[in-house]
């Protein structure tokens, strides 16, 4: 194959990985409307939603196996493909937990509401979803100093927000949903990182491996 062909796979592979990113993140911020105004109707569009970044998840993962099978590339096209087929799978973890949210929603039907938990976890939903977003923005500027820079800002963040919910199984479950979509939001930031370095790099951590 023409390094031509190769190169335009190779953006391809980019695009569609950024398009389930985004996918990801209005899911998110469907899940967490729906969430706090009690919209059945919108949470099990989520959950319907989340089939198709499933979909996404194995079609990326299938060409950067491809990829790497047929082309055996080498050094940043190599690093390039094993980003994306491992934050592919974040990614898919994060649309995971945002059904979640969107199956808490349908299980409170009915419940007796905490309005002002609710307006928290409103809150939190936006900065969760802006953390994704900044992670997806630093994917494709290739900026590993963004990255870094999300990273720090994350655990903090987090912690000041969810000493706020102490209540309510469902309310802290969705709690729940969101910090491990954090997490998985750090795992991204990592995979940037190693894009850009070659470097794998653990979030308060001082060691680093490259090869």
């Amino acid at each position: 194959m023409l390094r031509t062909q190769f190169e335009e796979d190779l953006n391809k592979l980019h695009n569609q990985f950024y398009s389930m990113g985004t996918q990801v993140s209005a899911q998110l911020n469907k899940a967490v409307r729906a969430f706090v105004s009690h919209d059945r109707d919108l949470a099990e569009q989520v959950i319907e939603g989340d089939h198709a970044i499933n979909d996404q998840e194995k079609s990326l993962e299938n060409q950067s196996l491809e990829m790497i099978a047929l082309q055996q590339p080498v050094s940043s096209d190599l690093r390039t493909i094993i980003t994306v087929l491992k934050a592919s799978s974040d990614l898919e973890r994060m649309g995971d937990h945002v059904a979640s949210i969107a199956k808490a929603t349908i299980s409170l039907k009915g419940e007796e509401r905490i309005h002002v938990v609710e307006e928290d976890i409103s809150l939190l939903g936006e900065k969760v979803k802006s953390i994704v977003d900044a992670s997806l923005n630093a994917y494709i500027q290739g900026n590993d100093k963004r990255a870094h820079e999300i990273q720090e800002k994350i655990l903090d963040g987090m912690k000041e927000n969810s000493e706020t919910v102490t209540t309510g199984k469902e309310y802290l479950l969705t709690l729940v949903y969101l910090e491990r979509i954090t997490g998985y939001a750090v795992n991204l930031c990592e995979w940037i990182v190693y894009l850009a370095t070659g470097k794998i790099t653990e979030l308060n951590s001082n060691r680093d491996e490259q090869f």
